[in-house]
């Protein structure tokens, strides 16, 4: 597939604890925490994002450097979107809504009924890109608790055609 700025991408599958994956993972650690407090910062460590059940995706520009990350955790029935990120020099070129667009794909093959996400009131790029793709603000799910600066969403996947 190609970006907004027609240049080469790939996303595929990969394992989490790669060598040029960890920067991108701590990159956005490090984002977060200068928007919210530690315990309002739910990133998913690294053995979690190696557990069975999450779909951890990788988008890469020709030359095979990582650009983004995503992951689904999948649950009984719904999956949750995390690790949403793209590298700060690759941004503005679609790479936020390919990698939604391919975990929607990657809950739909598992069956998944509805996707979940939190994400913070001061990430406006996120809560665009979620609302644009069908997201919509709902209570708190699984362990997560009210809180003032974060942002529960939902949508409903839809079947696979054919």
């Amino acid at each position: 597939m190609a970006d907004a700025k027609g240049q080469t991408v790939t996303i595929a599958l990969e394992d989490p604890g790669g060598a040029d994956i960890l920067p991108l993972l701590l990159e956005g650690e490090a984002a977060s925490a200068t928007l919210y407090p530690a315990e309002s910062n739910h990133h998913l460590p690294l053995d979690a994002l190696r557990a069975p059940n999450v779909r951890f995706l990788v988008a890469r520009d020709g030359e095979g450097r990582p650009q983004a990350t995503g992951a689904l955790v999948i649950a009984d029935g719904w999956a949750e979107v995390k690790r949403m990120w793209v590298v700060e020099t690759a941004r503005g070129r679609g790479l936020s809504r390919s990698m939604l667009e391919r975990l929607v794909e990657e809950a739909r093959r598992a069956g998944v009924r509805t996707l979940r996400l939190e994400t913070g009131i001061a990430s406006h790029a996120a809560l665009n890109l979620y609302a644009t793709a069908g997201f919509i603000e709902c209570s708190p799910f699984a362990d997560y608790r009210p809180d003032p600066i974060s942002v529960f969403m939902e949508r409903a996947v839809d079947p696979p055609h054919g």
